[in-house]
């Protein structure tokens, strides 16, 4: 297990200078794009992404200037990349950190907001395994998690309402603080773990497997119970005694 370094506390204020937008459902972006800019935050993108953000007539710089390496493959390789992980984890109070990321040329990412490619709609509308498969993103899920595990300097969004946390802070402060971050990097790791159980889900199925060595399972909250409420009873319904003793308990399930 490493162990933690010595790094200098996080701190509480950020005030953004460049953020990375990639995202499949666009709603919203254009207008988050333009918060951002008008914030002085330098705008990175890809593909898509980057076309709807020009579109709108707004600077954007694609990722492979940022990278010096095109994407290829189809899509499949564009953000996996030292430059784009380098400014995501990079320390930046940490002199060793610092230090690589002058010698490499590594630019800090204080933003992130990616939403996944679209996996668990694929599914859900009953598409080709071929079209299953190209709906499982890479990139995506490696970006939110290293955001995310470098909480203490980058805000990472998954979803519009996130985004719409981050640029609230920013008007009324031009920052994130420490407590906004920590909040989306636990959102952030929830929602690619789900999306992970939606996958090992989907290939378990393909296979027949009902029930897998390892299953993973996600749900979301909706909604918060009241003190004393339970689904499961009826309000008038008398609680039932607890038995002590030696005498016969009834059998556990797994």
């Amino acid at each position: 297990m490493p162990a933690a370094p010595d790094y200098p506390s996080a701190p509480d204020l950020v005030a953004p200078r460049r953020a990375l937008l990639s995202v499949s459902d666009k709603t919203g972006l254009v207008e988050a794009a333009r918060v951002l800019h008008e914030a002085g935050v330098e705008l990175v993108s890809t593909g898509g992404t980057k076309a709807a953000i020009a579109a709108a007539g707004l600077p954007v710089k694609d990722v492979s200037d940022l990278t010096g390496f095109p994407e290829m493959m189809d899509g499949r390789v564009k953000t996996l990349h030292p430059l784009v992980h380098g400014g995501l984890l990079g320390v930046r109070d940490a002199p060793e950190h610092v230090a690589a990321m002058v010698e490499h040329g590594v630019e800090a990412i204080d933003i992130l907001y990616v939403n996944l490619y679209p996996f668990e709609a694929t599914v859900a509308k009953g598409g080709s395994y071929a079209e299953c498969v190209e709906n499982i993103d890479i990139g995506g899920p490696a970006m939110i998690r290293s955001a995310a595990k470098n909480h203490g300097y980058v805000a990472v969004c998954t979803d519009p309402a996130d985004v719409a946390e981050v640029l609230e802070a920013l008007k009324a402060g031009g920052a994130t603080s420490f407590g906004l971050r920590q909040q989306l990097a636990a959102r952030a790791y929830a929602r690619t773990a789900a999306y992970d159980a939606a996958i090992s889900a989907w290939f378990a199925a393909a296979l027949g497997q009902d029930f897998p060595a390892r299953k993973a399972i996600a749900g979301e909250l909706r909604q918060v119970m009241r003190y004393g409420e339970n689904p499961g009873r009826g309000h008038h319904q008398a609680r039932q005694p607890v038995r002590r003793g030696r005498g016969r308990q009834p059998a556990r399930g797994l």
